[in-house]
């Protein structure tokens, strides 16, 4: 990673991904929404604002890194999971790794301003992954989730080590629903129910 202040520049090998791609265009990558700066064949550059390096992983991005990429979606293309938007909340940390053949089980802690929006079988985004929540532990604010074989094959899922730190993404329609709930509380239940 090239570091220009205060920004740092990121270029990725997006090999068939980078098919048509233009200047200003979006990819996410670990699940932060990027805009290409530059195209070079099937390389793209990525420049990274201090808001950027700040909330993401990217900062701690080295060469030869492996990181999740994805396109944007078209009109008419099929959605085979839950939407992302590559608005990345924060990063968590890894606290625990339980891996078998072809199985992998990642627990990460979350804080508790975003563990609120999270729940059990519900989605969360992880490095720009939709995944299903397996477990939630909100009393040491965890959440646990599984990983198939097709997910480990497609993603850096398969390297994930504890201590590792993930980008978080959270359903913004979940957020907006649980925020209007709370600030209308109060107004519903009365005055000395709450």
């Amino acid at each position: 990673m090239e570091r220009v202040a205060p920004t740092a520049s990121l270029s990725v090998d997006l090999e068939g991904l980078a098919d048509g791609l233009q200047l200003g265009a979006s990819v996410a990558v670990n699940g932060c929404c990027l805009t290409a700066a530059a195209v070079n064949g099937s390389t793209a550059r990525f420049d990274l604002i201090r808001e950027t390096l700040a909330t993401t992983n990217l900062g701690g991005v080295r060469p030869g890194s492996g990181v999740n990429v994805e396109r944007s979606l078209k009109v008419g293309d099929e959605v085979g999971g839950h939407l992302l938007s590559g608005h990345v909340a924060a990063t968590v940390p890894v606290v625990d790794v339980c891996a078998d053949v072809g199985y992998r089980r990642v627990t990460v802690e979350i804080p508790a301003f975003w563990l609120r929006y999270l729940s059990l079988k519900g989605f969360v985004a992880l490095n720009g992954a939709s995944l299903t929540i397996a477990e939630l532990d909100r009393e040491n604010s965890t959440i646990a989730v599984s990983l198939i074989p097709e997910t480990l094959a497609r993603t850096t899922f398969s390297d994930t080590t504890t201590g590792d730190r993930l980008n978080l993404e959270i359903d913004p329609q979940t957020q907006a629903v649980v925020d209007t709930v709370r600030s209308m509380l109060p107004e519903l239940v009365g005055p000395g129910r709450s």
